[in-house]
């Protein structure tokens, strides 16, 4: 049986994308049952019917700082399509520390640094401003604190000497599309486990090969 999962936007849906697509897949153990929205005008939102995948638009401007407020029409939303698995795709709305809970380790969200390093906003722009000469894309489960949750699967880029923000996003965004479905794969397939502050995969182990950045000639 496939898990169902509900994907939150809040603008284009590069990741939603992703995710729908890697969906189509027989073998895949999960299926969007539904895309979310708390911004009416969310690109993502035709992009995902167009696919053929259900939608709904939960306007989180109306509630202002009532955040449970919120989560009370948007807890509804997810009952009526039997959501059992969310991941967030450009979800620009902060969740109480209930809402998270209720979700511990079936909830996801994927953010565009190596993390624990340069969480919240702008983290391109962190990362050159460091000098890092690696970085990447992170998919972790949820958890009350920001981009702080156990780390389920990361993905690395080279940065270059003469990388803007925009350029080193884009590298980044290919590697995201390419983790965040199997992270999801992962998750509905139950093969993580989470022990405390850490998730372990059964059966998971890397590449076994390291990526170096700059290559010493």
């Amino acid at each position: 049986m496939k898990r169902r999962v509900a994907i939150l936007i809040s603008g284009r849906g590069s990741n939603m994308a992703a995710l729908i697509e890697a969906a189509k897949a027989g073998d895949f153990p999960a299926e969007i049952a539904v895309v979310i929205s708390n911004r009416a005008d969310a690109a993502g939102l035709d992009r995902a019917r167009a696919n053929g995948v259900a939608t709904e638009i939960v306007e989180s401007k109306p509630f202002g700082k009532d955040r449970a407020a919120f989560e009370k029409v948007l807890e509804e939303s997810l009952a009526r399509h039997r959501a059992e698995l969310i991941c967030l795709g450009g979800f620009m709305r902060l969740f109480t520390a209930e809402f998270v809970q209720r979700w511990h380790g079936r909830m996801l969200n994927i953010h565009p640094s190596l993390l624990p390093s340069f969480p919240g906003l702008d983290p391109h722009g962190q990362a050159l401003k460091a000098g890092v000469k690696i970085s990447g894309a992170t998919v972790h489960f949820v958890i009350p604190e920001t981009d702080a949750g156990p780390i389920v699967m990361q993905g690395a880029v080279p940065v270059h000497d003469d990388d803007t923000a925009e350029a080193l996003s884009q590298r980044i965004l290919s590697v995201e599309h390419r983790i965040y479905p199997e992270a999801l794969r992962l998750l509905a397939s139950g093969r993580l486990r989470l022990e405390g502050d850490l998730c372990k995969i059964a059966g998971g182990a890397g590449s076994g090969e390291p990526l170096i950045s700059p290559l010493a000639r």
